[in-house]
C-alpha cells in the first residue's frame, strides 16, 4: 500500500511513567522522616496504649542508632552517614529496630541522593510490619517508584501492585505497573494488564485515562502486534472520539491489515466520512481503490477534496490523469445508472448486476437505492456476505439509520470485521 506509517518508531520510548522521578521527589519529602526512638505519632493507637504496645528496641540497636541519628540531624557529610549504615543494619533484631532503622536509612539515602539506599530504608520499614495501615499504600508506592528508577522492574511492580491493592489511586499507579512490563520488553503481559484495567474502568463507569489508551496503541503498533494495535485503535475512538483519534485508528487498521482494494476503499470511505483524510497518500490510496473507470463520480469528489484541502498537488500526473479518466466516463456512467437500477430490480437479475447497482448508487451518494440493492444481494446465493453487509451498513449509516447500521455491521466476520467495528463505533 502507498500509505505511510502512522507512528514514528522514536515515539515508542515515550513512557506513561515518565513522571516517576518527579513523583518520587514530591513524595519523598513527606512520606517518612527521621524520628526519635519511638513509634511515629500517627502509628500510635488512639485508645490508651497498653504496656506491650510500646516499641521494643534492642540495646545494640539503640547504641548504633542514637549517634547516627544525631549526626544525620546535624548535617554530617552524607558519605560518613552512608558508611555507618551497614553497622546499623547488622544490629537490627526486633520489628521496632527495623521500623526506626529503616526510617533513618531512608533519610540518609535522601541526604546522599542515593535511591538504592532510600529503597532499602522503605523496604526495611515495610518488612518490619510496623508501617501504619494508613501509610502502607503510599510507602509501597514510594518503594515501587524508587525501584522503577533503579531499573528494578519486577521489584517495582510488586510494590506498586501492593499499593493498588491497599487502595492507592494517586499518580496513576497502574501506569507504572504497565511500564514495568514494557521496560522488560514483555509487551504481551503489559498490554494485557493495560487493556484489563481500562476495561475494568469502563465496566465500572469510571473515567479512562487517555494516555493509557494511546500508550497501549503505540506499544502495540511499534512492536508489530497487529491484533492488539487494532484493539487499542478501536478503544481509542470509542472512548476519545476526535479528529486525531479517528485519523490514527483508521491509519493503524490500514497499515496493519493486508487488505485488497475493495477493503481499502471501504476503510477510506470511513476516513472521508469522519473528515480524517489527513495525508496525501490517503488520497492517492483512495483514488486507486475507487478506480476512475468504476467509480468516476467518487474519484472526482475525492480528488477535488484533496485539491481543496491542499493535500493533493495539481502537478501530480497520476491524480490529473485519474481525474481526466473519471471526467470522460462520468456522463455515460450517469446516463446508464437508471437502466442499471431497473435491471437490478428484475426478478431474474443476476447477483453481479445487483451488486453493480448497489456499488454504483453508493458511489453516487444515493444510499436509499444502494441499501435496496445490497439487501437484495445479501439474500442471493453466492454473495460475498462480508463485503455486501459492509456496504449495506454504510448505505444505512448514510441515511441516518444508526441502529440498523450497527446491527448490519455486527454480522460481518473475517478480515472486514476490523473495518465494520470502526464503522459501528462511528454509527454509535
Amino acid at each position: 500500500m502507498i500509505f505511510g506509517q502512522l507512528l514514528s518508531r522514536s515515539s515508542s520510548k515515550k513512557s506513561l511513567a515518565s513522571h516517576a522521578a518527579l513523583a518520587v521527589a514530591l513524595i519523598a519529602g513527606t512520606a517518612v522522616g527521621v524520628t526519635a526512638l519511638e513509634a511515629p505519632a500517627h502509628a500510635q493507637k488512639k485508645k490508651k496504649k497498653k504496656k506491650e504496645d510500646k516499641p521494643s528496641y534492642t540495646e545494640a540497636f539503640v547504641a548504633a542508632y542514637t549517634p547516627l541519628s544525631n549526626q544525620t540531624n546535624e548535617g554530617v557529610d552524607p558519605s560518613i552517614l552512608t558508611a555507618a549504615v551497614p553497622g546499623l543494619q547488622a544490629v537490627m533484631e526486633s520489628a521496632d529496630d527495623q521500623m526506626a532503622g529503616g526510617n533513618l536509612i531512608y533519610s540518609i539515602g535522601q541526604k546522599a541522593s542515593d535511591r538504592a539506599m532510600q529503597l532499602t530504608g522503605v523496604e526495611t520499614m515495610l518488612s518490619s510490619g510496623k508501617v501504619p495501615q494508613a501509610n502502607f499504600a503510599s510507602y509501597n508506592f514510594l518503594a515501587g517508584q524508587l525501584a522503577y528508577n533503579l531499573n528494578e522492574y519486577s521489584r517495582s511492580r510488586g510494590h506498586v501492585l501492593n499499593a493498588i491493592a491497599a487502595g492507592y489511586t494517586e499518580n496513576d499507579p497502574e501506569a507504572i505497573v504497565a511500564e514495568t512490563y514494557f521496560s522488560e520488553e514483555n509487551h504481551v503481559e503489559g498490554l494485557n494488564y493495560l487493556s484489563g484495567i481500562i476495561q475494568q474502568r469502563i465496566d465500572a463507569g469510571q473515567t479512562v485515562n487517555d494516555d493509557w489508551v494511546k500508550r497501549g496503541l503505540a506499544v502495540a503498533y511499534n512492536n508489530d502486534m497487529l491484533s492488539e494495535a487494532r484493539q487499542f485503535s478501536l478503544l481509542y475512538v470509542d472512548q476519545f472520539p476526535s479528529e486525531s483519534s479517528w485519523g490514527d485508528a483508521i491509519a493503524v487498521v490500514l497499515n496493519t491489515s493486508n487488505f485488497e482494494y475493495p477493503e481499502i476503499l471501504d476503510l477510506l470511505r470511513l476516513a472521508r466520512r469522519t473528515d480524517t483524510m489527513r495525508d496525501p497518500n490517503m488520497f492517492l490510496e483512495y483514488i486507486e481503490a475507487a478506480d476512475a473507470r468504476r467509480n468516476p463520480s467518487e474519484v472526482i469528489k475525492i480528488i477535488d477534496m484533496g485539491y481543496a484541502s491542499g493535500k493533493l498537488e495539481r502537478s501530480n500526473g497520476f491524480v490529473a490523469d485519474s481525474r481526466s479518466q473519471a471526467q470522460a466516463r462520468l456522463a455515460a456512467d450517469e446516463r446508464d445508472l437508471p437502466a442499471l437500477g431497473r435491471d437490478a430490480r428484475r426478478g431474474g437479475a443476476q447477483l453481479r448486476t445487483v451488486m453493480a447497482a448497489g456499488n454504483a448508487y453508493l458511489s453516487y451518494d444515493r444510499p436509499e437505492e444502494a441499501e435496496e440493492f445490497y439487501a437484495k444481494a445479501a439474500a442471493m446465493p453466492g454473495a460475498n456476505a462480508d463485503l455486501t453487509l459492509t456496504r449495506l451498513g454504510i448505505a444505512q449509516l448514510d441515511q441516518g439509520k444508526h441502529t440498523e447500521a450497527q446491527a448490519t455491521f455486527a454480522k460481518v466476520t473475517g478480515a472486514r470485521k476490523t473495518i465494520t467495528d470502526l464503522y459501528s463505533v462511528w454509527a454509535g
